[in-house]
Parts: structure tokens; C-alpha cells; sequence
């Protein structure tokens, strides 16, 4: 009866939507005729794929509780995903911390939890190298070859690692920069001698898709920034403020239920974390001083 026909991931995160919300209507879980359904977006952090495979039980979370259809969604790139932000497609949207100040700016997003990693609901940027590379201040990293996560919008991978860059005395020009699609990409370069740094996260030397394909233990941490509020939760201005509570309240209670754990499980996280705007204070400052933006 549920099927996901097609090839391609382009449409997985509907198919499994529609898959989940035929299996709660026949529970009886989500009401037949039930409110219009609340769209989730999530940043390619893992890839599209990887994306919507690690939040679709969220999804399916909120649905139960919130007893409404919810559908998660993802893109191919980063520029995509900030083409349907733009847009105003989500309801709900888990991004970087320079998506979220900007989009509390100029589209009204309120920020209303933070993810916890670990046991941790901070991260740093960092600069990433061999341990064999030879290199061991970011002095010399001038003239070599350093490869970004994610492209220029990138919180840590980029705009905190080249602030750290910046700190040392090294501006554009001074290294060959490029982009890989995802943190975990530019880390595997660094990895195997396709550039001589990564810039990327300092969370993301622990995450499966790393740990499982490389030994983590031959590269090092160069250079790490200070460690800044996590990875935000931001819900659209257009949903009624009860609703926004709601959805708040679900978010960081979930670790408290041996469901919400297993939920948090799936997307490699160990809580939801109450946030606030403010808290993204310290991200603005060194947004301004990289990349010259005011938010």
C-alpha cells in the first residue's frame, strides 16, 4: 500500500512523509482531515539522503504529538537550502548558526532550541591537519591548500576557521581555498592529502560518517575557535505564538521519554536545548568581522 516509487533522493523526503503519515492515520494517531501539514527544513548537513534519513523519525515525532501532518525536507546543497529558506518554505528550520542570524533579520525566524552533541550544546571551528603533515601552527598553512565545508556560509567550517585564519595574520590570497559539500568532505581531504587543512567543525571528527570510513586519530586540531551556542532550531514568524510554544516544548523535553531519546538517537543528537536569540550574539560578532555583515 506504501510505497516509495522513482529513483533518486529528490523525493524521498515526501515519500517517507506520506509512508509515515498513512501509518498514523491508521493508528489513529493524526485525525483524517487533519490541519495543514507543518514543513520541517533541514540543512544538507549529512547530504540530502543522509539528511532526511537522520530527522524523519522527528518528524514523525512532532506528528504523534502534535496530532497533525509533519514533513521533513532537505536539499541537494547548501545554496539550494538557502534558496527555500528564502523562500519561506519551512515552517520549522534546523540550520547554521549565520543561516539563523540572517534569517532572523530579514525573514522573521525565532530561535527556540539548540542542539545538544554529546552532551554538549556547543561547538568550535577548527582548523584541521595530518598528523603527519608537518604543519603545526596556522602560520604555516600560508600558501597551501585548504578546503571549507559547506561553502562560504558555513558557521565553523568556514566563517569561524577563517577568523581563526584572519587572527594569524593570513588573508585572502595568502592560501588556495576551496569548497567541499559538506564538513565531513573537507575533512576526508585533509585525510587523504587532497588539501593540507579542513576547516569544519570540531564536533564532526566524532560523527558516524567520519569515524565509520576513516582513523580519526591521524589527523589533529590545528587551531580551534571558542566554543559558540550549537546548531539552531528556529520556527517561522507566520505560526501562531501557541503553536510556537508547543513546538518548543516538544523539541527540548524530548530527551526526557525513552521515545524522544530514540528519536535524538536517530539524528546523532542527546538533547534539544532551550534557546534564545541572544545566545547567537557571539556568532554575529564574528560574522561582522570575517564577512563585514550586520545581523
Amino acid at each position: 500500500m506504501f510505497q516509495c516509487g522513482g529513483k533518486g533522493v529528490v523525493r524521498l523526503s515526501s515519500c517517507l512523509s506520506r509512508v509515515l503519515l498513512g501509518l498514523l492515520l491508521l493508528l489513529g494517531l493524526v485525525p483524517a482531515g487533519a490541519e495543514e501539514t507543518l514543513i520541517i527544513g533541514v540543512f544538507p548537513r549529512y547530504g540530502l539522503r543522509g539528511t532526511i534519513e537522520h530527522f524523519t523519525p522527528l518528524a514523525g515525532y512532532l506528528a504523534m504529538q502534535l496530532r497533525r501532518p509533519v514533513e521533513v525536507r532537505s536539499a541537494p546543497s547548501f545554496a539550494l537550502f538557502e534558496e527555500a529558506l528564502e523562500r519561506g518554505d519551512y515552517d520549522i528550520v534546523h540550520f547554521n548558526q549565520y543561516h539563523y542570524v540572517r534569517s532572523h533579520k530579514y525573514l522573521g525566524y525565532e530561535v527556540i532550541a539548540m542542539n545538544e552533541e554529546g552532551g554538549r550544546a556547543s561547538v568550535a571551528g577548527a582548523l584541521i591537519v595530518r598528523r603527519d603533515s608537518g604543519i603545526e601552527t596556522v602560520a604555516q598553512l600560508k600558501g597551501r591548500h585548504i578546503v571549507f565545508g559547506g561553502g562560504p556560509r558555513a558557521m565553523q567550517s568556514y566563517v569561524v576557521a577563517t577568523w581563526l585564519l584572519r587572527r594569524e595574520g593570513l588573508q585572502d590570497g595568502d592560501y588556495v581555498q576551496e569548497f567541499a559539500g559538506s564538513p565531513a568532505n573537507a575533512i576526508l581531504t585533509a585525510y587523504y592529502g587532497k588539501s593540507d587543512a579542513a576547516g569544519a567543525g570540531d564536533v564532526n571528527l566524532n560523527k558516524d560518517v567520519i569515524r565509520k570510513r576513516i582513523e580519526t586519530a591521524e589527523l589533529k586540531i590545528l587551531a580551534q575557535g571558542p566554543r559558540l551556542a550549537h546548531l539552531p532550531w528556529a520556527v517561522s514568524a507566520a505560526l501562531p505564538v501557541s503553536l510556537r510554544r508547543q513546538i518548543q516544548s516538544l523539541l527540548t523535553t524530548m530527551h526526557t521519554t525513552e521515545t524522544g531519546r530514540q528519536v535524538l538517537t536517530a539524528a546523532e543528537l542527546t538533547a534539544l536545548r532551550p534557546a534564545q536569540d541572544r545566545d547567537y550574539d557571539p556568532h554575529r560578532h564574528i560574522i561582522r568581522q570575517v564577512l563585514g555583515e550586520s545581523y
